[in-house]
Order: C-alpha cells, then sequence, then structure tokens
C-alpha cells in the first residue's frame, strides 16, 4: 500500500470542508505527516508537522507548558490529547493529531510493551484511543499506528458531522 492510500478519505473530508490539519508524532516518525501529504493538493489542509520523539524534541516542536503534563502518566490517552491541542493551537489548525507509542522491538522507560501506541484527534470535538498491535515488528508497529491515526481522524470528523457535542 502507497503513502497516500489510508489518506485519501480524510484529505476529501478535509478539502471539501476547508479545514486544516497539525501533526504531532513519535513513534511514527513521520508517516503521519507523509501520509497526508502524499495526497495532490495537500496544500489546501496541511498546516504543518513535527516528530516529537525525544522529550527534548517536545520541549523545542511544541510550545507546551511543562506544567500542563504534571501528574499526567507518559503514554496516555490523556498526555496525547495535550500533544493534539497544542499542535493545533500551536498553527492554528481547525484539527490536531498526536501520536505516541512504542514501535519496537524493545520497551521504553514509559512502557515495557511493544506494539502499544495512544493517538488523539483534537478539533471541534476531541477523541483518543489505544492501539495494541501485538507485533514486535518495528516498521510494522509504526504503519499500523500511523494507519490507525488516519482513521481515527477520519471517523472523529464523521462523528462531529453527526453532531457529537464537545
Amino acid at each position: 500500500m502507497g503513502l497516500e492510500t489510508p489518506a485519501l478519505p480524510v484529505a476529501a473530508l478535509l478539502k471539501s470542508r476547508r479545514e486544516t490539519i497539525a501533526v504531532a508524532e513519535s513513534s511514527t516518525g513521520g508517516l503521519i505527516a507523509a501520509s497526508l501529504l502524499a495526497v495532490p493538493g495537500a496544500s489546501a489542509y496541511f498546516l504543518g508537522g513535527t516528530v516529537i520523539y525525544t522529550r527534548e524534541s517536545r520541549k523545542v516542536f511544541l510550545n507546551l507548558p511543562m506544567d500542563k503534563l504534571k501528574g499526567l502518566k507518559p503514554l496516555t490517552e490523556a498526555m496525547v490529547r495535550i500533544f493534539a491541542e497544542t499542535i493545533r493551537d500551536d498553527l492554528g489548525a481547525t484539527w490536531g493529531i498526536a501520536e505516541l507509542g512504542v514501535a519496537g522491538p524493545g520497551g521504553t522507560p514509559y512502557s515495557a510493551e511493544v506494539g502499544i501506541s495512544v493517538i488523539a484527534v483534537a478539533g471541534p470535538i476531541v477523541s483518543s484511543e489505544t492501539v495494541h498491535t501485538g507485533f514486535d515488528n518495528r516498521e510494522k508497529n509504526m504503519h499500523q499506528f500511523a494507519e490507525r491515526a488516519l482513521l481515527l481522524l477520519e471517523e472523529t470528523i464523521k462523528q462531529y458531522d453527526k453532531g457529537a457535542k464537545p
């Protein structure tokens, strides 16, 4: 499957609605942004993105006061929601999407579980989910996380269209 394929439905939604997206991703290493950018006409909806793979990169690339993260457990939906809201607000986008995870093959200081990702979408409504792939293959997990993130974005936009309240 090509990069653009998982992004086609959400790109069509964003273009038709004249809405924009900003991306902050970690273990997907830029695959979410690359997928969105692979669709012709991406400049109509893609405002920018960053890979926030380390604490240092989060400090530099997200205009996020560290006190907003106090008391939050790493690799949680609560934390990734703050990242999605922050990237959305920083770039003035309609929607923000953020992803944090453990692609493998080993764990991290935050989680021994490999194949786990937390994803959030923040816009007029906010949604999040935790993904468990069951894989220890780094590249496979990265692609699965990115595809699931794009699907969550599509589902969230459609849910908003159905009248979901913030």
